[in-house]
């Protein structure tokens, strides 16, 4: 009684998500990845920034060391953008030959 009801429940579920793009599970895949590179990324940039534009920490930026950071962050998120662009182009190549 029982069990067979929930065979055939389950059984109808399953096939729903059976028919899971596979296509579509990757690019989900690579958008948490592109989240944690992201996340990461700006961890990297902010220790790195911080630690080369800031001499003595205290409870302010003074105006240098605000510019020093905005330039550094500038020349950062450049470098991010191409990496990103020239990765955006190739998966659009390869979803092309697909």
């Amino acid at each position: 009684g029982m069990e067979s009801g929930f065979g055939s429940d389950f059984g109808s579920g399953g096939g729903g998500g059976a028919k899971l793009d596979p296509g579509l599970i990757m690019e989900q895949v690579k958008v948490q990845i592109a989240v944690a590179n992201a996340q990461e990324l700006l961890q990297r940039m902010t220790d790195k920034c911080f630690r080369k534009c800031i001499g003595k920490p205290g409870g302010a930026l003074d105006n240098s060391e605000q510019k020093c950071i905005a330039m550094c962050m500038d020349r950062y998120m450049d470098s991010w953008n191409t990496v990103s662009r020239a990765y955006n182009s190739r998966l659009q190549r390869e979803r092309a030959n697909m």
